[in-house]
């Protein structure tokens, strides 16, 4: 069986390239690491972060790195794996990124290419890739590929000091006249013997809600755990939920941007679907523009579905300024 993904001949590759599995040194991550913070200069990434999330990957989850060299230097990598939350056993994402000298010469086809043979023994059915609207080269790739566009993630940033919590006085408040309180994950290791499962049942529930293009197939508690808990970007002070007595009902949290510490990532807002409507997603937002604040940060960055339009108003109304888009991409493959 042959997988055919590109339309028409490859493009003819440079003299002396060669692709071969990455081989998890530290070489190969700091090599892929400069390339990738080549490539999208806006979100820089580290060796540290990169191995953390090598460093659990559940068995049933298939993954495969693969880098080109050029006269001995690593000049792009790709990669193919599955999100364990919307787990499908022929259903693959993948990456190509290629340092931008190099661009225009065949090296990302000749990546894409060796990933096609290193999936084909896994009968993949679809695969789907990601890139930015703006990035005409990387969404030209994927279209000359045979990608079309499925869905749109609208990333947004606040400017924290510009910020004015002043129409927003009181929302906490009112929350606790109701009974609902916001504290963060640091009080809660402090006081619940139980603070990790419980969190790990929440973000379950909640996750549920996110659009996504496959169906929710849930994620282990070893998962959550390990990219909660044991992150290196993990801010136990800056992770924020909504309690109702004893009940978790709701999170907003916040994540270092490695090496940058002027900025931060937003990462799951949400509150169960029975506490919804009562303003506590718009109060753990409050809060988490309060911690930036009060430490200086210059930049929150968040992406919601271009379809979540409860999260994205919440965003618009405090300030956030949407990006250009990430377009999610889907190709289904021929077989011959």
């Amino acid at each position: 069986m042959t997988l055919t993904l590109a339309r028409g001949a490859l493009t003819a590759s440079p003299d002396g390239l060669s692709i071969r599995d990455f081989n998890a040194s530290d070489a190969d991550y700091a090599a892929v690491v400069a390339i990738g913070n080549l490539v999208l200069p806006e979100y820089q990434d580290t060796v540290e972060d990169w191995k953390h999330q090598d460093a659990h990957r559940p068995p049933h989850l298939k993954h495969r790195r693969l880098v080109a060299e050029l006269d001995g230097a690593i000049v792009g990598y790709a990669h193919y794996d599955q999100p364990e939350g919307m787990y499908h056993p022929q259903a693959f994402h993948i990456f190509v990124a290629v340092r931008p000298d190099q661009q225009g010469r065949g090296v990302g086809r000749a990546l894409v290419a060796a990933l096609m043979e290193a999936l084909s023994p896994l009968d993949p059915l679809r695969l789907r890739a990601r890139t930015r609207a703006d990035m005409e080269r990387g969404v030209r790739f994927l279209q000359d590929l045979g990608f079309s566009e499925e869905q749109r993630d609208w990333e947004s940033r606040l400017d924290v000091a510009a910020f004015d919590p002043a129409p927003f006085a009181g929302a906490e408040e009112r929350l606790r006249a109701e009974g609902i309180q916001i504290v963060t994950a640091a009080e809660l290791m402090e006081r619940d013997p139980d603070h990790r499962r419980k969190l790990y049942e929440l973000d379950l529930e909640l996750s549920r809600d996110v659009p996504r293009p496959e169906p929710f197939t849930g994620f282990a508690y070893e998962t959550f755990e390990h990219y909660v808990f044991n992150s290196p970007n993990f801010l136990p002070d800056g992770y924020f939920v909504a309690l109702d007595g004893d009940r978790y009902v709701g999170m907003s949290n916040l994540w270092r941007s490695q090496p940058d510490p002027s900025e931060l990532y937003v990462g799951l807002t949400a509150v169960r679907r029975d506490y919804r409507r009562r303003g506590i997603a718009l109060a753990l937002k409050l809060r988490s523009i309060a911690y930036a604040r009060a430490r200086g940060v210059r930049t929150l960055k968040t992406w919601n579905a271009s379809t979540n339009r409860p999260m994205l108003s919440i965003n618009e109304a405090l300030g956030f300024v949407k990006q250009p888009a990430w377009i999610g991409f889907v190709r289904h493959l021929v077989r011959e």
